[in-house]
């Protein structure tokens, strides 16, 4: 053990013979050549220490885009993550497409305690912005619908491009590495990894939240948050299916794989207007999955079935065209025939024809179609939820940094943050603005 408080010309030798070995052992990551100058630093107790300026724990959406960014403002950048590949969740998004921002991002889209936290970074790096980089890259790409904006190709043309501006910023991207331990003193953040021990001033976490634990995804942000007594809301599942008690699921079993457009309404007036897909556990399509991140357990949801065609002067039209034509067959002209018998065994459809349908029936129908109130039974969780609600609590960071007013050097960006964005592009939006926002003071 290294007892003197002074470097021997001798020991420093052995420094420099050390580091040599060092850099060939640790090949096997990526490593720029400029960075292998951090490798072989000693600690007092003989332990190998590698230093960086920054050190960020989460090789996803938000990692990647912050580790290229603050590589190219000249800091020596060490990104780990846990996983075998980088941008693992990019590369599921969009079914293979990646939904990499929406044209409509405003602060209004996000979810948060505190809905003003946002704004800051939103504003200094905007959807246009990304699209530009996206656009210097040459990735071709076309909006679908609602502003939300996909690659042509395929997603892992996001993932190349972010690897390539890390590799212009001269980051050190290390996979499989798992974190054991992350300790905190004067000289910065110290990390003890699956097989060797680093330091940085500044350590950002980049790790995500419990969604898709498929793909790794695990609390380690929210417990190292909390070990430096940062506060964190409660998480839950965030635009993910609803699953239906087992009476109704069974009544509506038929309709699995149905589609209607819709308009769903939560208990708190929010509402989204886009398709319903009926499912096997219950309902999903991207009304749900916006709506699940504004519903509470035990809430109903308001369902109109027709959003587009009043089904009062509908009816009375076809009363006066087709008055022995069936109640049936006439809601089968703007509603799926499978849904219309499905509710016609629910009771909410009567078996008769347009001319035996009194008014008070038909009012009864109208209302039954326009708002069929439904109380889910819970969430498929985060199995399939594409975001995590809550995190960590941003009154304790800075708005304009990311950096925990309380820990200088440790910033939070991405998911782990308690913001929220709606489904279409929202929430890789906020990676990309808060991983900007944190890159600027590394």
């Amino acid at each position: 053990m290294w007892q003197s408080d002074e470097f021997t010309p001798a020991f420093l030798r052995n420094i420099s013979m050390l580091q040599s070995v060092s850099a060939a052992i640790f090949r096997s990551g990526w490593h720029h050549p400029a960075q292998l100058s951090t490798i072989g630093v000693f600690s007092r107790r003989g332990r190998s220490v590698e230093n960086f300026d920054v050190i960020i724990i989460g090789a996803g959406a938000a990692g990647l885009f912050c580790a290229a960014q603050a590589g190219q403002r000249g800091k020596r950048v060490l990104l780990l993550d846990n996983g075998k590949k980088a941008g693992r969740k990019i590369l599921m998004s969009g079914g293979g497409r990646c939904n990499f921002t929406n044209l409509y991002t405003e602060p209004g889209a996000y979810l948060s305690h505190n809905p003003h936290f946002c704004k800051s970074a939103l504003a200094r790096y905007t959807q246009w912005d990304f699209i530009d980089l996206v656009n210097r890259h040459g990735i071709a790409w076309h909006e679908k619908t609602l502003g939300q904006l996909f690659c042509d190709d395929s997603a892992q043309q996001i993932v190349d491009m972010l690897l390539k501006e890390c590799e212009a910023g001269r980051v050190t991207l290390r996979l499989r590495s798992e974190v054991l331990s992350v300790t905190h003193d004067e000289s910065g953040y110290t990390l003890a990894l699956n097989g060797s021990t680093v330091q940085a001033e500044k350590l950002v976490i980049a790790s995500g939240g419990l969604s898709m634990p498929g793909l790794g995804a695990s609390p380690f942000g929210y417990k190292l948050a909390e070990q430096f007594g940062l506060n964190v809301f409660p998480t839950r599942a965030g635009l993910v299916p609803f699953t239906l008690h087992k009476p109704l699921l069974e009544q509506l079993s038929s309709l699995s794989g149905v589609s209607v457009p819709s308009v769903l309404a939560a208990e708190t007036g929010t509402t989204f207007k886009e398709a319903l897909l009926f499912t096997h556990r219950g309902l999903s399509g991207p009304a749900v999955l916006q709506l699940s991140s504004y519903w509470q357990p035990g809430e109903f949801v308001t369902i109109d079935l027709s959003p587009e065609q009043e089904l009062g002067a509908f009816l009375n039209a076809e009363r006066d065209a087709h008055p022995n034509q069936s109640l049936k067959n006439t809601l089968a002209k703007v509603l799926p025939r499978r849904l219309v018998e499905c509710l016609q065994q629910l009771g909410n459809v009567p078996e008769c024809t347009l001319k035996q349908l009194n008014a008070r029936q038909q009012s009864d129908v109208v209302a039954s179609l326009h708002h069929w109130r439904v109380q889910p039974n819970g969430t498929e969780g985060y199995r399939t939820a594409e975001v995590t609600l809550g995190g960590v609590d941003t009154s304790v960071l800075s708005s304009k940094t990311m950096e925990a007013s309380a820990m200088p050097g440790l910033y939070f960006i991405g998911e782990v943050v308690d913001v929220t964005g709606w489904l279409g592009g929202y929430n890789f939006q906020w990676a990309w603005s808060s991983a900007w926002a944190c890159a600027q003071a590394l």
